[in-house]
C-alpha cells in the first residue's frame, strides 16, 4: 500500500500493542517500523491479514480529482483490555480536497501526509453494560401496533433438549400473495426477539440462525432487515453463525421467510468472525460469525466453494466447489483446533436444482470426500482412521444459493 502511494488511516485496531486511542486516524505508512517491531514481539500480522487492524484509503494515484479528508472523527473503544483494547474510528465530517493537476502528493515535501482534524471525542464502552432496554420496549411497542391480520398469521414452534432449544417462526401465508420480504422477516424477527425475552433470553443467547427466503433474489435486502436486530451490541460475544437458503415457501403458504433460532440457556460460547480478507479461511464479511463453539459442540456457518483471498467462486463444476467448500470449513474449524475430517458429526450440503443431472451425479458421487480429505491430510495413511467419528452427510436440493 505504501509504495503504491496509496494514504490509508487505522480505523480499528483489535490486538496487543496497538493502542486505539493513539494510533486511530494515523497514517499506516507511520506505523511500519511500529507493526514490524510487534511482529517480532508477538507474531503480530504486520499487513492486519488476522484482524489485528483494519485502515480505509484517503487516497491513492488512480484518483486523479481530489482526496479525501477528514474534518472529525471519534474513537470508540470497544474494550479496554489492558493487552488487547479494541477500538473503532468513526467518521463524523470529511470534505474533498483537489489535488494538484501535475503534482502528485508524494511530491510535496516530499511525503504523503493528509490532513486530519483532531479527535472529536472518545467514549467507552463498557464491558459489563447490558442495558439493553429501550430497544426491546421501543420493538414491543411495534408489536403490540400489528395488525390483527399480522398477528393471526403468526405460526412458531419450538423443541427443548436439556438446555438448548428452538424457537421456529414463519407467516402463514395461503391467500396472500403481496407483500415484501422485508416486511414479513421485520414482524418475525419482532415475535421471536419478544419470545427470547419471554424465556429469559436475548439474541446474545442465539448459537445459530437457519433463515430461508422464498427468492433468493431478496438476499441483500433480507440481511438489511437482519442487522437492524441482531448486532454487535446486543451479540457482545459475537453475532450468531447462519445459513441461508432459498425453499419454495411461497407454494406451500409459509409466507416470504421462515427463521429459526438454536438458543441456549447460558452464554458460555467461543464465536468466530474474522472479516478481513486472507489465504487462511473465507472472510465473513456478512452480519454472522464463521462458527460458533458452545459446550464442545461447534457451529458452522454455511460455506460456499469460494477462494478466499479473490471470494470468487471456484471454476470446474460443482464437484470442485464442495471440495473447496469443505475445505474452507476445514480451515475455519482449525481455528477452534479441531477438523472436520476427524471430528464432524453431520454436514448438509445444499445443491442448487439448477444443475444438471451429470452434475447431481458428480455430487452424490461425493460422498466418501471427507475420508478422502482425512487421508489426504495423514499423506495416505490409515493408521489413526479409527479416531474418526462417521458423521451423518445430508444432500439437499433447493432452489438457489446466496451466490450462483
Amino acid at each position: 500500500m505504501v509504495s503504491s502511494g496509496i494514504v490509508a488511516i487505522i480505523v480499528k485496531v483489535a490486538s496487543i500493542g496497538l493502542d486505539p486511542s493513539k494510533l486511530s486516524g494515523k497514517e499506516i505508512e507511520h506505523l511500519e517500523s511500529h507493526l514490524h517491531e510487534l511482529k517480532e514481539l508477538y507474531g503480530v500480522n504486520v499487513c492486519g491479514e488476522e484482524g489485528e487492524y483494519e485502515t480505509l484509503t484517503l487516497d491513492c494515484p488512480l484518483v486523479k480529482d481530489a482526496r479525501i479528508v477528514l474534518d472529525k472523527f471519534q474513537v470508540v473503544l470497544h474494550s479496554s483490555d489492558h493487552i488487547a483494547p479494541v477500538g473503532v474510528l468513526h467518521p463524523m465530517e470529511f470534505h474533498l480536497e483537489k489535488k494538484l493537476e501535475s503534482v502528485s502528493p508524494s511530491d510535496i515535501d516530499g511525503s504523503n501526509e493528509v490532513t486530519v482534524g483532531e479527535i472529536d471525542s472518545v467514549c467507552e464502552v463498557l464491558e459489563d453494560w447490558k442495558d439493553f432496554g429501550d430497544t426491546p420496549i421501543q420493538e414491543v411497542g411495534l408489536i403490540s401496533n400489528l395488525t390483527l391480520e399480522i398477528s393471526q398469521r403468526f405460526h412458531t414452534s419450538k423443541s427443548k433438549k436439556d438446555d438448548i432449544f428452538s424457537i421456529s417462526c414463519w407467516l402463514h401465508d395461503a391467500c396472500r400473495t403481496s407483500g415484501e420480504l422485508q416486511e414479513d422477516l421485520e414482524a418475525i424477527l419482532m415475535k421471536i426477539e419478544l419470545l427470547l425475552v419471554e424465556y429469559n433470553c436475548s439474541w446474545e443467547s442465539v448459537l445459530y440462525i437457519h433463515l430461508y427466503v422464498a427468492n433468493m433474489n431478496d438476499f441483500s435486502a433480507a440481511n438489511e432487515t437482519y442487522v437492524k436486530f441482531i448486532t454487535q451490541e446486543k451479540c457482545r460475544s459475537g453475532v450468531p453463525s447462519r445459513s441461508t437458503i432459498e425453499l419454495p415457501l411461497s407454494q406451500i403458504g409459509f409466507g416470504k421467510a421462515y427463521f429459526e433460532v438454536l438458543v441456549s440457556d447460558d452464554k458460555t460460547k467461543n464465536v468466530l468472525h474474522v472479516q478481513s480478507i486472507s489465504c487462511c479461511a473465507p472472510s465473513c464479511i456478512g452480519p454472522y460469525s464463521q462458527a460458533t463453539l458452545h459446550k464442545n459442540v461447534l457451529y458452522m456457518a454455511g460455506q460456499l466453494g469460494v477462494d478466499p483471498p479473490t471470494i470468487l467462486l471456484f471454476n470446474g463444476g460443482p464437484a470442485f466447489e464442495l471440495q473447496q467448500a469443505l475445505e474452507n470449513s476445514e480451515a475455519v474449524a482449525n481455528c477452534f483446533n479441531s477438523s472436520i475430517s476427524t471430528r464432524a458429526l453431520l454436514l448438509v450440503i445444499y445443491c442448487s436444482e439448477s444443475l444438471n443431472s451429470s452434475e447431481r451425479i458428480s455430487i452424490e458421487h461425493q460422498k466418501d470426500v471427507v475420508t478422502k480429505m482425512k487421508l489426504c491430510l495423514d499423506g495416505g495413511s490409515r493408521s489413526n482412521m479409527s479416531e474418526v467419528l462417521h458423521p451423518v452427510i445430508l444432500y439437499v436440493l433447493v432452489p438457489d444459493l446466496p451466490e450462483r
